[in-house]
């Protein structure tokens, strides 16, 4: 049997070597257009920064070493241009020469990837506007950086090579800016989980000009100006399209194959085209969402990692099924890790899901143990079932951990109840007798019993200020004089039971604390004496980061905060 596969990075190498794992006589040929197999697609920005100082680093196999341990042969500068589905051949370019040669195949995977978005704006083809996605990409960009000395670069969008250009870029010293279309960036993560992230990058000295549509490229003196609708134009001495990925689907396109959702070559869950002699995997596809079963494009390695190896199993005459992906995904924003899984909120309504959610703040460890950082979790359930639907996690040291636990999780059809029973290993340097993914199920567990009813943070400020109800932070009154909610009167926790008599018990008391734990004993005070109660989901911490950060992106939304 012939195999030819297009494309030799993630999904194609992948299969390759199960390939051969499972048939050592199969005739197995590759050809990728760029001039690298087998290499690291998420440590390219990482290599422009110097973090990853030597080249031969962000490769892990070479056509040789390929050869050498598989017998595969890896035929890289060759572009495969075309498919003749029923003569089974493709049509094969070698970049190097320009030679052009039919290869006649017995099955054919796809594995071209995506390619970065190019919209179709004027000024697209400037020396000094650079997009990523090969490792020619890459030492381009670093050649460019680190003989031109540019002290300025636009990143036209914000997702996760945008971010990690940014990082990267700014640690090498360069004035940095973010621009794109949607006010938040990061967008698997909700709007009010996006703020924890503006916050830090902001921290570090990234500017960030969200809500604003790119129009095109100008050259000026020594650099590119970015042209903005309505905007003056952004100045800088290089420019990276970031804005995102499209399914290179050209080939299957051409050839006839069922397409999917924005060009992606559709599949069945053994990674089959409409043609059954036909494979792709990767980037290009249209996978099932695992949480919704419904149509999704998902770009990411782990997913194209696994494709390949499943596409490579019904090759060799088995019988693997892909069972859809859900986009778990991690990623280091300068101190802080950001990571989600599963559906975000907004996802989850498009879904026509009834969902809710948690938020809460906890420590990454015990909190009598030195070096204890707060993270934040949003974590996603159905209101009728339980069912867990997503997660995401802002923090520092853990949340891969979490995430990790969470996506398990949600794997597994576990609901909001089974996570207060996970057995998760537990010392002082690493967790708390009761683990952050634990104390996520405590409380979705609380929401689903009705032991506390809740408000969320959109609720905040349509809360009437007219007496109507009663608005408590129960912080000290030391926390309180630092800053509050508006419209919040302080009455400490500890002061409580001493105090009901201060509040009316005919008006609803909408409570708020720090984190959210003194605001939830309030509410089971409060409760037990006949109060309606609700607490404020994630806290005042939570409240000021989301709050500034909407005011910082001059979004529409009441600041609310008094000093």
């Amino acid at each position: 049997m012939k195999i030819v596969i297009v494309g030799g990075v993630a999904g194609g190498a992948t299969a390759a070597a199960r390939l051969r794992r499972l048939d050592e006589t199969a005739e197995i040929v590759v050809f990728e257009r760029s001039g690298f197999v087998s290499y690291a697609n998420c440590g390219l920005p990482y290599y422009i920064g110097g973090v990853i100082e030597d080249q031969e680093e962000l490769t892990l196999q070479t056509p040789e070493s390929f050869y050498e341990r598989f017998r595969v042969q890896m035929k890289v500068h060759h572009e495969v241009t075309a498919i003749d589905r029923s003569a089974k051949t493709v049509t094969v370019r070698n970049l190097a020469t320009g030679e052009v040669f039919q290869e006649p195949y017995d099955k054919l995977l796809l594995a071209p990837g995506a390619r970065p978005t190019q919209p179709a704006l004027p000024g697209v083809g400037l020396d000094r506007l650079f997009t990523l996605r090969t490792v020619e990409d890459t030492l381009r960009i670093r050649r460019f950086v680190d003989t031109q000395h540019p002290k300025s670069v636009v990143l036209a969008g914000g997702g996760f090579i945008g971010l990690e250009l940014a990082e990267n870029l700014r640690e090498r010293g360069l004035d940095v800016t973010i621009v794109q279309r949607p006010k938040q960036l990061m967008t698997p993560f909700d709007a009010d989980m996006a703020a924890l992230i503006h916050r830090e990058v902001r921290a570090h000295g990234v500017r960030l000009a969200l809500g604003h549509t790119v129009e095109g490229f100008a050259e000026s003196e020594g650099g590119v100006q970015v042209l903005l609708k309505d905007e003056q134009p952004l100045q800088a001495d290089m420019v990276i399209l970031a804005i995102g990925v499209t399914p290179d689907s050209r080939l299957a396109a051409e050839a006839g194959l069922e397409l999917g959702l924005k060009g992606s070559i559709l599949v069945n869950d053994r990674m089959q085209t409409s043609d059954p002699d036909i494979y792709a995997v990767g980037d290009a596809v249209q996978v099932n969402h695992f949480v919704t079963g419904q149509p999704a494009l998902i770009a990411l390695a782990g997913p194209a990692n696994k494709q390949g190896r499943i596409a490579a199993d019904n090759m060799a005459g088995g019988d693997s099924r892909y069972k859809g992906s859900q986009g778990s995904s991690v990623l280091k924003i300068f101190d802080l890790t950001a990571a989600a899984t599963g559906l975000n909120e907004a996802a989850a309504r498009r879904a026509g899901l009834d969902v809710e959610a948690v938020v809460l703040s906890p420590m990454n460890h015990a909190g009598y143990y030195p070096g204890g950082r707060v993270m934040t979790m949003k974590v996603l359930f159905e209101r009728r079932t339980g069912k867990l639907l997503g997660a995401q996690i802002v923090g520092s040291d853990g949340v891969d951990k979490r995430i990790d636990v969470l996506a398990t999780a949600i794997r597994a059809g576990m609901t909001a109840a089974d996570l207060t029973e996970l057995d998760l290993a537990y010392a002082p340097p690493y967790s708390s007798a009761k683990d952050p993914v634990n104390m996520a199920g405590y409380m979705m567990e609380n929401l689903l019993t009705g032991k506390v009813k809740q408000f969320r943070l959109d609720e905040l400020a349509t809360l009437p200020r007219d007496g109507s109800v009663t608005l408590l932070d129960t912080r000290t009154t030391g926390e309180y004089s630092r800053g509050h909610a508006g419209g919040f009167i302080n009455l400490p926790l500890d002061e409580l039971r001493d105090r009901l008599s201060e509040l009316d018990p005919a008006k609803p008391v909408y409570v708020m604390c720090q984190s959210g734990l003194r605001s939830y004993l309030a509410c089971r005070i409060l409760t037990q004496h006949g109060f309606t109660c609700y607490n404020f989901a994630g806290g005042y911490r939570f409240y000021e980061a989301v709050t500034t950060d909407r005011c910082q992106s001059n979004q529409a939304f009441a600041c609310g905060m008094d000093k």
